[in-house]
């Protein structure tokens, strides 16, 4: 009788779960608001895997963790100013733009503007595993050599495949900034690929 009570109460707790998921970000914001802990739960467990990749891209950090939360720290914080005229996923975005920007600001400071320059792609290699890697190696130092406005519409439009009309939200600049800057960062890491003994 006790484990068929138990049984009944998971359930109940996964069906609970299962239809949180479907709730739309606005409402969750609105019950984040309101002091409702959860529903920022929800939140995150929805969106922390693209603030991570996104900070990835952008910092090259193993502090993804620290960073992370810290996006996460200021949007709880932040969440009574949100204006909903904007999607919570372009807002929360714009928030890890700016904590990648300072990541990167600190770091400029503590080391030497010197970047690495890939080798020639290593055509003794058969592995198609060790080709991928080595190839993303190379995506990586080669967004390192772009500027940073550069790297970043390269990363949310390219890589996290976001719309140039979400990307000009985050970043706060006109869409036509986006796409000229798309142009020459697209430009700058062929160059790279190129220099790398890449074959475009």
């Amino acid at each position: 009788m006790m484990y068929g009570s138990m049984y009944r109460e998971c359930e109940v707790v996964l069906r609970v779960e299962e239809r949180a998921e479907l709730v739309a970000d606005d409402l969750l914001v609105k019950r984040c608001v309101e002091g409702d802990r959860q529903s920022f739960r929800l939140l995150y467990r929805r969106h922390q895997q693209r603030v991570r990749q996104i900070l990835y891209q952008l910092c090259d950090l193993t502090m993804l963790d620290d960073l992370t939360q810290e996006v996460f720290l200021r949007a709880w914080k932040g969440l009574p100013k949100f204006r909903q005229s904007s999607q919570f996923s372009t807002w929360l975005y714009r928030i890890a733009w700016n904590v990648a920007s300072e990541r990167r600001q600190t770091l400029a400071q503590d080391r030497s503007r010197l970047h690495a320059i890939a080798q020639s792609v290593a055509t003794q290699h058969d592995d198609p595993d060790i080709m991928q890697l080595h190839y993303r190696d190379l995506v990586r130092k080669g967004l390192s050599c772009l500027s940073e406005e550069h790297r970043a519409v390269l990363v949310l439009h390219d890589l996290e495949e976001l719309p140039q009309k979400e990307v000009a939200e985050i970043l706060e600049i006109p869409v036509g900034t986006v796409k000229s800057r798309l142009f020459h960062a697209r430009s700058g890491m062929r160059k790279f690929l190129e220099e790398s003994g890449v074959q475009i």
